[in-house]
Order: structure tokens, then sequence, then C-alpha cells
């Protein structure tokens, strides 16, 4: 396909992903359930939590009690023990929370992105910031738990970072589905939230030509989206996606 034709596919499905029914049982998505809340908190958890299958990651999500991130250390502990989530543990949820919980009370999560952001509006000396204070706010570690937070972004960077650019579109974005809970930030600067399916999609569009998914392949088809729209690039994401996670393409 030409650049012109996968552009069109792109807007028309984005048109069409408008709709307000576009998140059902059967087309589930972590988003409807920020979506309840439009708070900068529960939709980072929601995101972070967004790997696997989407039934199960609603389903999860769904049966939280977000109103504990204003509780207590011990009403946490005592509320979450059961609540574990593939490779995080009910300790690993529960530290989560009561991390969430303790910068909570202190910070603003968007001007803590400002904090990096700003010097070079660059998306990842945004999330050293966020990353390195979670991590700063409770020693705690497991497996678990540092793979559902992630590394502070730092050197030679593989990881796309799919579920972090996933929050920042939901934070940045003020059309569509996303939330625009954060005003400082250009949408122009986001970075793709590269999952499997919009790899493959993208590849398979001839959008990105990369073999590896990784940090790398998120900057390319960044840059080819914005070839059709500079200032907001990342709002074909959610075209790609479902484009694959249906089968589409």
């Amino acid at each position: 396909m030409s650049d012109i034709d996968v552009k069109k596919l792109l807007d028309s499905e984005l048109k069409k992903r408008q709709r307000d029914d576009e998140f059902s049982f059967e087309r589930p998505d972590p988003l409807v359930v920020a979506q309840r809340y439009k708070d900068e908190y529960i939709s980072l958890i929601c995101a972070l939590f967004a790997y696997g299958n989407a039934h199960q990651i609603v389903k999860f999500l769904s049966r939280l009690n977000f109103l504990l991130l204003d509780k207590s250390k011990d009403d946490i502990e005592k509320e979450m023990k059961n609540n574990y989530y593939r490779f995080q543990s009910s300790k690993d949820v529960q530290e989560f929370f009561i991390t969430l919980g303790k910068i909570k009370k202190n910070y603003i999560l968007e001007n803590i992105f400002l904090k990096g952001y700003q010097k070079d509006q660059n998306i990842l000396d945004g999330l050293k910031e966020i990353i390195a204070l979670i991590y700063d706010t409770n020693p705690y570690r497991s497996r678990g738990y540092e793979f559902l937070i992630g590394k502070i972004p730092s050197g030679k960077i593989n990881s796309p970072y799919k579920r972090w650019n996933m929050y920042l579109r939901w934070m940045v974005r003020d059309k569509g589905h996303d939330l625009g809970l954060w005003s400082k930030v250009d949408k122009s600067s986001l970075l793709i939230p590269l999952d499997t399916h919009t790899f493959r999609v993208s590849r398979k569009l001839g959008l990105l030509n990369r073999k590896s998914y990784d940090f790398k392949s998120v900057i390319l088809l960044t840059q080819k989206l914005k070839e059709f729209d500079k200032n907001d690039p990342i709002k074909y994401d959610f075209a790609l996606y479902r484009l694959g996670q249906e089968g589409i393409v």
C-alpha cells in the first residue's frame, strides 16, 4: 500500500473508533476503567497492569479498590491480601499501592514528569523522573514489582516502554477516548505505545521495516506517523492496535 492509501485507512479507522460503544465485552480495553475515574494515579495503575489478555486485564482492574490509595499501609495490606496478577504477587500489588499512596500525598504526577520533560521536551526524561521517584519512595523490590514499573531510562534503551507511552497518550491527548488530564505536555512529543499488535500491523502496512521489537522501532514508527500528522502523530495508535487485535490487517 502507498502512504496515501495507508493514511486513508488509518483516518477511516480512527473515525470509526470514536464511537461511544467502541469498548465492550467483546472489545475490552483498560482505558475503560481509567475513564471511570479520570485520575492520573488510577490511570497509571490501569496502564502499568495492561499486559496480557485484555479481558483478564479489565477483570483484574475492575475488582481493585482504588480508594485504598488514600488509606493506611495496614488497610492496604489487609484488603489486598488476595489481589495478584500474572507476574505480580499480592505483596507486589500491595507495595505498589503503598508506594503510589505515599507519592500521591505530596506530588502531582504531571509536575514530576515536567521536571525532566521541560528541559528538551524529551518523553524519556520525564519518565525517568517518575520512575525514579517510585523506586526512591519504597525500598521494596521483587521481580514482579520491577517488571510492573520498568527500568529507569538511562544509557542505551531497548525497551519500547509500551505501557508508559500508553499512559502518556491517555494523559496528554484530549481527543477521542483519551483523558487529556495533563495540559503542559505537547502531543507532538508523544511516542507510539508499541505492542505486538501495532508492531505487526505497522510492518504489514509498510510503516515500519525494522524487524526488532524495540525502542528504535518506537522512534522510527513515531517519525513515520508524524508524516501523517506532525502535531498529533499518536492519534493513530488506537486504530493500529484495533486493526491488529481484531485481525483486520
